[in-house]
């Protein structure tokens, strides 16, 4: 049966995980997003207590 022969499915195996762990994160990581994140400011919201009416 040979299908249970491991030789060449084992080695497509092996590089394709090469492949993906070692190439395509970093052309993934080389792309950048159109807007930086800025830091915003640390202004603190007013906050009110609620007067319940009972």
């Amino acid at each position: 049966m040979p299908q249970l022969n491991p030789n060449p499915w084992f080695a497509i195996l092996v590089f394709s995980w090469i492949i993906f762990l070692t190439i395509i994160p970093t052309k993934i990581l080389n792309y950048t997003t159109p807007n930086e994140p800025l830091p915003m400011g640390e202004e603190k919201h007013k906050t009110e207590s609620w007067d319940w009416p009972w």
